[in-house]
C-alpha cells in the first residue's frame, strides 16, 4: 500500500514504466526480459520459493522491497516453532471445517520448514528496508532507477548484495 501513497506521484510515474506483473495486473506468467522487479514478502513455501527463482532468471534488478523481503520479519516468527505445530495449528485447529494437513493431494503450496528473506533464495541486487518503506524511499529508488543509477540511500534504508 505504501506503492499507492506516492499518490500523484504515481501518474508521473506510469509515463515512464510499463507494469508487466502485479497482484493489481491480470497476468498469469511473469514474463521474460524485466528492466527491474520489486519482491515484497519472504519466501514461506514452495510455490513463493519457485517464484523467486523465475523472478531472478527473467530480471535484470531484484530489488528485495519491505521488512518481510529484507529479514523475514513478521512471517519469520514462526521459525523457533516446528514445522509439524505449525501446520497442525494452521491446518488442524484452525479449521473451520475439513481439518486436514496439506499434501501432494491437496493443489496447495507446501510450508518451508522455516521462512526465509528472499537473498537466502536467490541474488539481490538492492533492499528497501521498511514495513512498508515510505512513499519518499520509494519514489527516489525508482526515480534514480529510471535515470540509469542503482538507488544509494542512508544503510538503514537500502544495501547492496
Amino acid at each position: 500500500m505504501s506503492f499507492l501513497d506516492l499518490d500523484e506521484r504515481l501518474v508521473e510515474l506510469a509515463g515512464k514504466i510499463d507494469l508487466v506483473y502485479s497482484p493489481l495486473a491480470d497476468v498469469k506468467v511473469f514474463p521474460a526480459d524485466v528492466d527491474v522487479t520489486l519482491v515484497e514478502g519472504a519466501i514461506t513455501n514452495s510455490e513463493n520459493e519457485e517464484m523467486a527463482r523465475l523472478i531472478r532468471k527473467n530480471s535484470r534488478i531484484v530489488i528485495a522491497f519491505g521488512d518481510c523481503a529484507t529479514t523475514g520479519n513478521v512471517t519469520a516468527m514462526r521459525n523457533s516453532v516446528p514445522l509439524a505445530d505449525v501446520q497442525k495449528r494452521s491446518y488442524i485447529d484452525l479449521a473451520d471445517k475439513n481439518p486436514r494437513i496439506p499434501d501432494d493431494h491437496i493443489n496447495l503450496a507446501q510450508l518451508l520448514t522455516t521462512a526465509h528473506p528472499l537473498h537466502e533464495m536467490i541474488k539481490i541486487d538492492a533492499w528497501l528496508h521498511g514495513c512498508p518503506p515510505t512513499a519518499d524511499e520509494i519514489w527516489f529508488a525508482l526515480t534514480e532507477l529510471l535515470e540509469g543509477r542503482m538507488p544509494v540511500l542512508p544503510p538503514q534504508y537500502m544495501k547492496y548484495g
